[in-house]
């Protein structure tokens, strides 16, 4: 038997006041509230989408499950894998968990979606991962396969809830759905989502974006004690290259950089907490990434790079706040001396359009281009609000 460690944060739970009395009640995810969906599952065989996040205090939600005799037949592993950490984009394998020697089947290679015959003989699937908050981060799709595939395969899909660390605002462009969806962004909605994945899961049902329409049978084991202003801080590292709360927050605005020559700090012990590039002039502050956890072959590869240090913006209040900051880009594309090799592709799938990209070549500002979001987000909020779950 491996002995798996998984990176921790400092504070494993958010701690919130009750409005009925003085006392302070601690935050419950779903996964912790076993007595709310044990019963489901009792006499049935089981399907678990999981990954490292997926705890019930110290213990793993498929090690809990199979503790309280659950008959868990299959696990499904989203991007970065199961119980261990790949580098973002590597190819996750199919194979048995190395603790209990339950199957485990990829959703990051080849196949994203489960094929009927993996659900064949499977009476309900349970989805458990903590999410960040964005359109671009790949587990939200995920969840949106899976359930495509309970829908079309007859099978309940239960949403094991968990709070949402950028819940507490929306903010960004629209994606374009006629012509830039991909894995990294399937639905009209901004960068900044503001909702969980069971609220998320009920939006994608009653909008009907499952393909053709499809509903899904769909139950959600909400949070206890969680609104959309709690500053949940994570128990456990979401991603290889979220490290900390600091890279939470700053993960909405940085990650455009994945479209651009800068280097977002992969493969530094500071991932998504800094941008810049060798050619940017020199601003004072330099790294220089490394082969690293989570980031075998970083951008710019033992070459000092030059630009933007937010290591402290958490501690010096830049960070959270209620918009993403786009003016960070702008600053490295001003400051960038070949302005035609700034952006690449990818920009665009993750901007959800290419107008954001237009807008910055133009010269427009940060808050200019942040006030042409507005009808999109005022849209979306309306949409946003009927299956909010919590206040």
């Amino acid at each position: 038997m491996k002995n798996l460690t998984i990176p921790v944060l400092l504070i494993a739970l958010a701690v919130v006041s009750c409005s009925s009395d003085s006392k302070e009640t601690v935050l419950m995810t779903g996964a912790e509230r076993t007595g709310e969906y044990l019963p489901l599952v009792t006499a049935k065989k089981v399907a678990v989408v999981a990954n490292q996040t997926s705890m019930v205090g110290k213990t793993h939600l498929v090690d809990t499950l199979l503790s309280s005799g659950i008959d868990v037949r299959l696990i499904f592993a989203p991007e970065h894998g199961f119980r261990d950490l790949a580098d973002a984009g590597a190819v996750i394998t199919s194979g048995a968990d190395p603790v209990t020697g339950i199957e485990v089947i990829s959703l990051y290679s080849s196949k994203k979606k489960p094929a009927p015959e993996d659900l064949d003989g499977i009476d309900v699937v349970i989805f458990d991962i903590q999410d960040v908050g964005t359109r671009f981060y790949t587990y939200l799709t995920t969840m949106c396969y899976v359930m495509e595939a309970c829908a079309e395969n007859g099978k309940p899909f239960i949403v094991l809830d968990r709070p949402n660390p950028n819940g507490y605002y929306v903010n960004g462009p629209v994606l374009d759905t006629a012509g830039y969806t991909s894995f990294v962004g399937i639905h009209p909605i901004p960068v900044v989502h503001g909702m969980t994945f069971g609220e998320y899961a009920g939006m994608v049902n009653g909008e009907g974006w499952l393909a053709g329409g499809i509903l899904c049978d769909l139950q959600v084991i909400k949070c206890s004690n969680y609104t959309h202003d709690t500053m949940y801080q994570l128990p456990v590292i979401p991603s290889p290259n979220l490290p900390d709360m600091n890279s939470i927050y700053l993960y909405p605005s940085l990650c455009f950089a994945e479209g651009t020559v800068l280097s977002c700090g992969r493969g530094t012990d500071f991932p998504f907490q800094v941008l810049g590039a060798p050619e940017i002039p020199d601003t004072g502050f330099s790294f220089t990434p490394k082969p690293s956890f989570g980031s075998s072959n970083p951008k710019y590869n033992g070459i000092t790079c030059f630009g933007i240090d937010l290591r402290n913006a958490l501690a010096e209040g830049i960070v959270p706040k209620p918009e993403m900051n786009i003016g960070w880009i702008i600053d490295m594309y001003n400051a960038y001396p070949d302005k035609e090799k700034f952006f690449n592709g990818y920009f665009n799938t993750l901007a959800g359009s290419s107008t954001l990209r237009e807008q910055i070549i133009s010269g427009m500002s940060a808050e200019a281009i942040r006030e042409t979001w507005k009808e999109g987000l005022d849209k979306f909020r309306i949409i946003r609000a009927k299956y909010l779950l919590y206040e």
